[in-house]
């Protein structure tokens, strides 16, 4: 896990194809690269205390944490004009204290299990280099969750959770290139939407 230091900080906003999710993105990295962190609700967010804090703004539905970004949902009955300012002067003012934004180290790189087939190897393999660049700049991320009979299921998280395009993307984008690639895939489903 990276740790903090204290530092200024330029924070820009992204929109994302989810019109209900908005990505704050850092001039650093805020953990490491290609581990995230997803909050769907406050409960979930015992290891962040900067998640813990977005959770406060009744507006925050979900908070999400890759590479150099957080993306949060917001409600759908509130307006992005009305909480934009107000949630990047929190994360700029978080950061620039230099505290964590996760408090959790992994022991191990959750990506890739030495026990794994084969074949979930490279659906890992391409989900990582093909898929997950392009899922993050949307705000979000693609999990690796299993692989039997054909159909390989995969969590989405972050702006990507509940986003009216993912159905599109999951079955154009990301079952097109992994049956493509891997003639023993058959099918992409979603799991946890």
């Amino acid at each position: 896990m990276l740790k903090a230091q204290a530092r200024p900080v330029h924070l820009y906003m992204e929109a994302n194809p989810n019109p209900n999710s908005l990505k704050f993105v850092a001039n650093f990295m805020l953990v490491e690269e290609g581990v995230s962190y997803d909050f769907p609700d406050a409960s979930s967010a015992q290891h962040s205390q900067l998640a813990k804090e977005l959770f406060n703004f009744a507006s925050v539905q979900r908070v999400f944490i890759a590479s150099n970004f957080v993306t949060i949902t917001k409600d759908q009955e509130v307006e992005w004009t009305d909480i934009q300012q107000v949630l990047r002067d929190h994360i700029r003012q978080y950061l620039e204290s230099g505290q964590k934004v996760v408090q959790v180290a992994l022991d191990k790189d959750p990506l890739f299990d030495e026990n794994d087939s084969e074949i979930v190897k490279k659906i890992k393999g391409i989900l990582d280099e093909y898929i997950r660049p392009a899922v993050e700049q949307d705000g979000g991320a693609i999990v690796f969750h299993s692989f039997a009979d054909g159909v390989v299921k995969v969590l989405l998280q972050g702006s990507c959770s509940g986003c009216p395009s993912s159905t599109v993307t999951l079955k154009a984008g990301i079952q097109n290139l992994l049956t493509r690639m891997l003639p023993e895939v058959k099918e992409v489903q979603s799991e946890g939407i």
